[in-house]
């Protein structure tokens, strides 16, 4: 478990290096989400996206780049907000241990 201060105000990791799968499972608890193997697998393709890009993907790209790794019955909103209720790619991105996207309120 990391310390209130190791997050920012709004829940986002200040240190991508602080990540590990213990924090995700703390973070999506929070969230309340309980992790299964499909949130692993976006949660995966989040960092990917990070790793290949620099950047943590809005609603839009992420869509696109689950379709493109995982098939189109992935890389669908409806899908995405099954998993990650409200807007999956901030609160992905969150539990990814990533920076709050760009264009998220």
């Amino acid at each position: 478990m990391l310390p209130a201060t190791a997050f920012d105000k709004e829940g986002f990791l200040r240190k991508l290096s602080d990540w590990n799968p213990g924090v995700a499972e703390q973070i999506a608890a929070a969230e309340g989400i309980s992790m299964t193997p499909e949130h692993w697998e976006i949660i995966e393709l989040l960092r990917a996206y990070y790793d290949e890009f620099d950047a943590s993907p809005a609603m839009r790209p992420l869509v696109k780049y689950c379709a493109l790794k995982l098939g189109t019955d992935k890389g669908r909103s409806i899908y995405l907000m099954s998993l990650f209720p409200g807007s999956p790619a901030k609160l992905g991105s969150k539990i990814a241990g990533l920076p709050k996207p760009d264009n998220c309120l």
